[in-house]
């Protein structure tokens, strides 16, 4: 940690809070998080690696993926325990499938006085997660992996990951 920085959620006693952002204006902010989820071949076989994307017993596995990460989304200030509750604008899920990694990326928009990186992330992490699930009757070697901020804009300062 930089010397010039200090953590938002700790008052000057050291104990935990939630930031007051009363005194804030509300900005247009977005989030772009993702993540890999690593399919084993016996995945890939059993449940179809083509054009209709995975396939198990469960459904529709990507659809079903994308429904979930915006449901988190929506919800991240129930997980997460400082996070303010935002009435997202708008929230995008796309999972793509690449040589047998399910590529997977959330998008969060809204006007407030906060930021949406941890809808974001959280976002792309239960799509993530609810692959696994829905996959993991055919196999439990499936590896989630590199869950990342991507870009931020709005708030004090704008961010893209190199």
């Amino acid at each position: 940690m930089c010397a010039d920085k200090t953590l938002s959620h700790l008052d000057a006693s050291n104990q935990p809070r939630m930031v007051d952002v009363t005194a804030k204006h509300a900005t247009k902010r977005s989030a772009k998080a993702g993540c890999e989820v690593y399919l084993p071949d016996t995945v890939l076989s059993a449940l179809g690696d083509g054009e209709g994307g995975l396939v198990s017993k469960k459904g529709s596995v990507f659809a079903t993926a994308i429904v979930a990460g915006v449901m988190a989304a929506k919800r991240t200030h129930e997980l997460i325990p400082f996070c303010h509750p935002l009435g997202l604008t708008g929230c995008d899920i796309d999972i793509r499938l690449d040589a047998g990694v399910a590529v997977v990326t959330c998008e969060c928009r809204v006007e407030h006085k906060t930021g949406v990186e941890m809808e974001a992330l959280t976002g792309a992490s239960v799509a993530a997660l609810t692959i696994y699930d829905m996959c993991k009757a055919v196999a439990h070697d499936i590896r989630i992996d590199t869950v990342r901020l991507i870009a931020k804009t709005g708030g004090k300062a704008d961010y893209a990951a190199d």
